[in-house]
């Protein structure tokens, strides 16, 4: 299963590249970074332990997007992204891969409003400087929407993106010699902030 995921992954990748280089009059390709103001879902140190709700953390992304049509346009994106939820003295951070397939519409001059479905491949995880190789899904499937401004090649745009599906990242905590299995929820819940330069 992961295979195919995996595989249907490195298939948007292709068809992402192969829209680049195949554009059409009025479409645009560039680079795109920016931070994001994010914290993962609950962290339960044991069973029947209560959730502890994560702090907010700034974490960063950086990538590329195409962007084909003017005034209803479909915009793909191939993004890195670094997040990191605080849980009292413990971090949790997280880098993926991400790749919005967003539908916008122009509303009012440079003014536009964008969303749609964001695939996510899990790189790396880690908690407190453990590394988290059980992650439930390593591919998941989130949402992001938001509004954007753009002025010639430059655009800036704020979003925010939320995971769909529950996926959590399992582990052993040995705390004082007393052994339990940790679960952190690995869905995204962040607001995106993204300078993007179109080519």
């Amino acid at each position: 299963m992961k295979n195919l995921k995996k595989s249907a992954f490195l298939a948007v990748v292709f068809a992402f590249i192969s829209f680049s280089l195949n554009a059409q009059k009025g479409s645009s390709f560039g680079f795109k970074g920016g931070l994001n103001y994010s914290a993962n879902g609950d962290y339960f140190e044991s069973i029947g332990d209560n959730a502890r709700n994560p702090d907010w953390n700034i974490g960063y992304h950086l990538g590329i997007f195409g962007k084909i049509g003017d005034q209803l346009y479909f915009r793909p994106e191939l993004v890195y992204t670094a997040t990191k939820s605080d849980y009292n003295s413990n971090d949790f951070s997280i880098k993926k891969i991400d790749a919005p397939l967003l539908v916008g519409l122009k509303v009012l001059g440079p003014v536009s409003v964008f969303g749609g479905p964001s695939l996510q491949y899990i790189l790396d995880t880690e908690f407190d400087g453990i590394d988290i190789d059980n992650v439930e899904d390593d591919f998941s499937v989130g949402l992001n929407f938001g509004i954007g401004i753009n002025f010639n090649k430059v655009g800036i745009d704020l979003r925010y993106e939320r995971g769909f599906n529950n996926n959590e990242a399992r582990f052993i905590n040995n705390n004082l010699g007393a052994v339990a299995v940790s679960r952190i929820d690995t869905r995204p819940d962040q607001l995106i902030l993204s300078l993007s330069i179109a080519l």
